[in-house]
Parts: structure tokens; C-alpha cells; sequence
């Protein structure tokens, strides 16, 4: 897990969502948020909106999964958002392509679902 951002509770988010298990990842994940300030707080919330995002898609809310992933992605490319030693760049591509497969009424599951990857440096 990333070291700059210390919380044993993140590997276990991540697991749960790197395995499309999306309530649960999403309950991980709102509890590290509503415990996490600065900028960070950003970063995790961006996260939990994918998470939602996908929910939102297994039970057939399309609307609600295209508001999801904007409001993910513009807090995950907003200015000073830290990557906490993920591989944002690569998640928000997947994000973004699945929310332009939702907006032109195709399907999102076309591209894949969204990872959680360690950064390669």
C-alpha cells in the first residue's frame, strides 16, 4: 500500500474493489473517508464514487452511475489531488471511458472495470 498515506483499512478497500465487490468496497471506503482530511479526503471520496458509480450500474440506475462517475472523476483530476501511490491517470482513463460508453447509451462493460493499481515507478 501506499506510504503516504498510512491506513491499514485502504489494502482491504482495494481488495474488495479490484474485486468488483463495490458495496462493500464502498463501505471500507466511506469510513476512511469520514476519517480523512485535506487533500487526501479528495483522493478517497473520488474512489468511493466509482465504487458507487458501479453499484449503481449492477442495479440498472444508468443516470445515477453517469452522475457517479463524473463527480469521481472531477475530484480525482482536480488540481493538488494526491494519487496516495495509486495509478490515477490509468483509473481515470477506464472511468472516463465508461462514462462516454453510458452518455452515448452503450455499454460501459465494453471496456472493462475500473482498477486500483499500485504507481510503477
Amino acid at each position: 500500500m501506499p506510504e503516504d498515506f498510512d491506513d491499514s483499512r485502504l489494502k482491504e478497500a482495494v481488495r474488495l474493489f479490484n474485486n468488483a465487490e463495490w458495496y462493500r468496497a464502498h463501505d471500507a471506503l466511506e469510513e476512511i473517508w469520514h476519517e480523512t482530511n485535506g487533500v487526501e479526503r479528495r483522493t478517497i471520496q473520488g474512489f468511493l464514487q466509482v465504487a458507487v458509480a458501479q453499484l449503481h450500474l449492477e442495479r440498472g440506475n444508468r443516470t445515477g452511475a453517469t452522475i457517479l462517475y463524473g463527480e469521481g472523476l472531477g475530484r480525482l483530476r482536480a488540481l493538488g489531488t494526491p494519487d496516495l501511490g495509486f495509478d490515477i491517470e490509468t483509473f481515470c482513463l477506464c472511468v472516463q471511458e465508461r462514462l462516454r460508453l453510458l452518455q452515448e447509451q452503450g455499454n460501459p462493460d465494453e471496456y472493462g472495470l475500473p482498477v486500483l493499481d499500485l504507481r510503477d515507478d
